[in-house]
């Protein structure tokens, strides 16, 4: 992590913070509107096999970790990383999927999404996969400059048609 920032592993009890960092990440496409579906995609694939990381502001910027602190007393998390597994259609492969990566704007040009990125694909490799995957809006212009940058290509191009 960048200095002055913390990384820590989340856990089934963060759902409701995960429900709102991903509503925020829609709010800022989309704007306002009724996200309440998110919580259901969290209750249904947050697990064990989908880890969970969050970055808070530093506590101890000398050690670098969290001190022995009881969990309501942690830092106030201002990004976080969601990962998952899928499965690569053309080969059969399991690979690495993001289900989420978001930074608070003011947190953000600051190094922290591309060490997510990083540490994303730490894990990844970790348990042995040869790919990581993402789902991106072609609107969110920073997004696709990061992954360009860290070398991530597009394969494939989700369409869809409104049908109302």
């Amino acid at each position: 992590m960048p200095d002055g920032y913390q990384l820590r592993v989340g856990s089934g009890l963060d759902r409701a913070l995960l429900v709102k960092f991903m509503q925020r990440t829609y709010q800022e496409m989309e704007g306002a509107g009724e996200y309440a579906h998110l919580a259901q995609t969290v209750e249904h694939y947050l697990s064990s096999e989908t880890p969970l990381w969050w970055v808070s502001l530093s506590t101890d910027d000398r050690s670098g970790s969290l001190p022995n602190v009881p969990l309501r007393r942690l830092p106030q998390p201002i990004a976080c990383l969601w990962l998952g597994s899928a499965i690569d259609q053309l080969h059969g492969d399991r690979h690495a999927h993001i289900f989420l990566l978001y930074v608070l704007p003011e947190h953000r040009r600051k190094g922290i999404g591309k060490a997510l990125m990083l540490h994303a694909e730490a894990w990844a490799k970790a348990r042995g996969d040869r790919q990581i995957g993402l789902q991106v809006f072609q609107s969110n212009q920073a997004a696709l400059s990061l992954y360009d940058r860290l070398g991530f290509r597009t394969q494939s191009l989700w369409m869809v048609k409104s049908l109302w």
